[in-house]
Parts: structure tokens; C-alpha cells; sequence
């Protein structure tokens, strides 16, 4: 996909294809078919019920005839990216060197677009593998406004995600994210603080703070990944952007009172129903 020969930088046919610049040089370990298929399996549990930890999602595993332990349950949702959403008391340590913000949306009336925005990092299931999703959501309109892919959870593809968004949608108030590393990396406060953004994050595994971006990632898991099996991450992307261009133009919300997150977000109009 990446050709290091041709005239177009590295760099630059990255961005171009919508992949992390970091992702290019990483050779990934191989997964065996077992845990890929013990990972999409985890992954839909999760979707159900996003209160359960490695231990019941152990037993629901064994329920379903997986013969699985439970420290291994736990290995793979670490390097899926998921932990048990629920309000517990905040005893976990971060990464040396990286600062956590306090929770700032409790209470807080949220208005209009471009107050506060939300970003988060999702697994997403292909047919032979599996990448990450990260995505730039608007608090008030559920608008997507950048998103993007890669095949590590590195910093690189979340800081990419938020500078496009800065570029092209201005700056927000605020930005809230989880507590995790690439949203705690220096590189990655640095970009917002250059911009005097305040930085709000969630309580340790409390998914009540970022309730959009979990419905967001429900609705694209079950509106869109579940129903393929990508066969490349070129063709994982196009399947995601195609459902992220209907989920803002297309899709209307109850929440919005039938508006898409475009009519919400750039103050459109409702269509007039058509005469009978």
C-alpha cells in the first residue's frame, strides 16, 4: 500500500491513504486465528455488556465453549484497547511523565457546536487481523468531525485525527477524553494547550463521562463492522468513512428531533415534507 520507491514522501502517501504515519514502520507480531477470533468475540460482548470485566467475561466465553483462562481474557482486552466501563475509585497510575485532567462536563450546559468536543479510540474487527478507530465527535450535534485508523495505539494516528479537526472545524472550548496514554502524551496536550483548549477527562472507566462516544461507537459497530468482514485496511477505511459520511449528512437523531449532525452542527434547516 505504502510504496517507499515512489516520488510522493512516505509521509504524505500516509496521510493521503488516512493511516498513521507510525503505523508505516510498524511490523506487526503475528495474532493467531484462535485469540483473532476469541479478540471479535470479546469485542461483541463488550458492545453488550460494557459493564463486565476479564473475569465475567471469562465465564460468558466458557459458556460459549471457548476454552480460555482468565489473565489471558485480560491480556487481550489490554491490547484491544477496552477495560470494564463503571464508576470505581480512581487508584489507577498514569504513565510517567503524563498529567490526568479533571472531569469538567458535570453540570455543564452544553449549547452549541464547537463548545465540547469528545474523542475516544475504539477496536474495530476485520476478517484476518483488526485496527483501531480513533474520532473527533461534537458534544451538542454528534457530529464526526475527523476520524482516523491505524494497526497500533500510538499517539501519532489521535494527534492527526485532532489537528485536522482543528483545521478544518476551528476550537473548541473544550476537548474530553478517556484517561488513556495517547491522550495523556505530551505530544498530544501539547497540540491543545498550543490552542488554549481546556482538557477535560473521564473518571477511570466511567462511561457515563463520555456516554456519546460509546453510543457512537455501538451505532458504527452495528450499523457497519459487524455486518462485513473487511479483508484489508484499505478496505476497513473506505467501509468506515462511507458510514461516517452517512452517519453525518444522512442519519437523523431523536436526540437532534430528526436533524442529521449536519443540519445540527451547521444550523441548517429540516427539509420541508414533500406534498402528498
Amino acid at each position: 500500500m505504502i510504496d517507499p520507491s515512489a516520488k510522493l514522501s512516505v509521509s504524505r502517501q500516509a496521510i493521503v491513504l488516512g493511516i498513521s504515519r507510525g503505523s508505516v514502520y510498524y511490523k506487526p507480531r503475528p495474532v493467531s486465528d484462535t485469540d483473532l477470533k476469541l479478540m471479535h468475540r470479546i469485542d461483541k460482548l463488550h458492545m453488550e455488556f460494557p459493564f463486565a470485566g476479564s473475569r465475567m467475561l471469562q465465564g460468558l466465553l466458557v459458556q460459549e465453549g471457548f476454552k480460555v483462562g482468565r489473565l489471558h481474557v485480560a491480556t487481550l482486552m489490554k491490547r484491544m484497547g477496552i477495560e470494564a466501563l463503571y464508576r470505581r475509585p480512581n487508584t489507577s497510575k498514569p504513565t510517567a511523565g503524563h498529567k490526568i485532567y479533571p472531569y469538567l462536563l458535570r453540570k455543564l450546559s452544553i449549547t452549541r457546536p464547537n463548545q465540547v468536543w469528545a474523542m475516544d479510540i475504539t477496536y474495530i474487527p476485520m476478517a484476518r487481523g483488526f485496527i483501531y478507530l480513533a474520532a473527533v465527535l461534537d458534544w451538542f450535534t454528534r457530529r464526526v468531525l475527523a476520524w482516523r485508523v491505524s494497526i497500533t495505539l500510538e499517539a501519532d494516528f489521535c494527534i492527526e485525527a485532532v489537528e485536522e479537526a482543528l483545521a478544518r472545524h476551528g476550537t473548541p472550548e473544550i476537548l474530553n477524553t478517556d484517561q488513556g496514554s495517547q491522550f495523556t502524551s505530551i505530544d498530544f496536550i501539547k497540540v491543545l494547550a498550543a490552542r488554549e483548549i481546556k482538557i477535560s477527562m473521564d473518571g477511570r472507566g466511567a462511561w457515563r463521562d463520555n456516554v456519546f462516544v460509546e453510543r457512537l461507537w455501538r451505532t458504527i459497530k452495528y450499523e457497519e463492522v459487524y455486518l462485513r468482514a473487511y479483508a484489508s485496511v484499505s478496505e476497513a477505511r473506505a467501509g468506515i468513512g462511507r458510514y461516517l459520511g452517512f452517519h453525518n449528512s444522512r442519519r437523523p437523531h431523536s436526540s437532534l428531533d430528526g436533524k442529521t449532525p449536519d443540519q445540527a452542527y451547521f444550523n441548517q434547516p429540516m427539509p420541508e415534507a414533500a406534498a402528498a
